[in-house]
């Protein structure tokens, strides 16, 4: 037998009378807007803090009140279902929230084409874009494990909005010479690397600072220290913009002129935002060999060491195919 686990979770478990049909519907949407996920019939879990009990007590007295019952308890799976399982569980159900919002931001960048002087049609980017913020806010609020779809919604929407600011007419780029304010600093991410922050990190320790150190955090509630620089997580100074991943964005801002980096950049775009923007032939094999890292090395020092070495081959290859 296993040992018994702490109390991470809360479980809600109801029965709901068979009729009126409106009311198993007002309860399901109910544990949506809560953020639960549900892990069998009539059992939905959530991650135990002082909002979610209040969210959850709530529900369970619309149940009763409405002539079913519901129980809710505390509780540590012992055998089963994991705690990375379960937490996998809350990912791909804000991954699809945060999908469904990069689309609408696609289809609305293509809709509206702001032209000088139509104010009309501003005004209606205007609006779609507040709504939008706000549905990724809400979606975000529930992301409770740091889901990786954030940064993609958060780059596509902050591109919508960037269209209601008057243009600068500087582009961002950083001399050779601005790069020694990056060096000898603290990189920080979200823990749990994958293929963005990865190929992210590779290019800050080969290109910008070969002593770069790192850390790796949880993106939720994180407050920067003084001296950090963060990349690939919310509000950090390099990030997704627009429909760029990370890496595309530190390579435009502070290597432009590496042009083996340019097919680099397009594969993980391709990999990172699943778009097939680039259609690029090596996307799949890399996919394969950096997901292989993840699912086998859970420290994440040790996947950057080996998917540097990836990434270094990688570079190799079309910095030859250059000359």
């Amino acid at each position: 037998m296993g040992e018994v686990r702490e109390t991470r979770w809360l479980l809600l478990i109801h029965q709901l009378p068979p009729k009126p049909d409106y009311f198993r519907v007002k309860i399901w949407r109910r544990l949506q807007r809560v953020g639960a996920v549900a892990i069998k019939n009539s059992v939905y879990v959530l991650p135990r803090s002082d909002q979610t009990l209040e969210d959850f007590q709530w529900i369970v007295r619309e149940i009763a009140e409405g002539g079913g019952d519901a129980s809710l308890c505390e509780a540590g799976f012992v055998e089963g279902l994991s705690d990375s399982q379960i937490e996998a569980l809350f990912r791909a159900a804000r991954d699809a929230d945060y999908a469904a919002i990069a689309d609408e931001a696609r289809e609305l960048a293509k809709k509206h084409r702001p032209r000088r002087g139509d104010e009309d049609t501003r005004d209606e980017l205007e609006a779609d874009a507040s709504r939008l913020r706000k549905r990724l806010a809400d979606v975000a609020a529930l992301d409770f494990f740091d889901s990786l779809g954030r940064q993609t919604a958060e780059g596509l929407v902050s591109s919508l909005e960037a269209r209601l600011r008057p243009a600068t007419g500087v582009e961002r780029h950083e001399s050779s010479e601005g790069l020694a304010t990056y060096r000898k600093r603290l990189w920080v991410t979200r823990k749990g690397i994958h293929i963005d922050r990865v190929a992210s990190a590779w290019l800050i320790r080969r290109f910008i600072d070969p002593d770069a150190k790192f850390k790796f955090v949880s993106a939720r509630g994180y407050r920067p220290e003084k001296g950090e620089i963060r990349f690939d997580m919310f509000e950090a100074e390099f990030t997704h913009e627009g429909d760029r991943c990370t890496f595309e964005v530190l390579v435009g801002r502070l290597t432009p002129n590496v042009v083996a980096l340019r097919p680099i950049a397009e594969i993980i775009h391709d990999i990172d935002l699943k778009d097939g923007k680039f259609e690029r032939a090596e996307a799949a094999g890399i996919d394969a060999l950096i997901s292989g890292i993840c699912a086998h090395y859970k420290d994440d020092d040790e996947r950057l060491q080996r998917g540097s070495a990836i990434f270094d081959d990688l570079f190799e290859s079309f910095s030859r195919r250059n000359r």
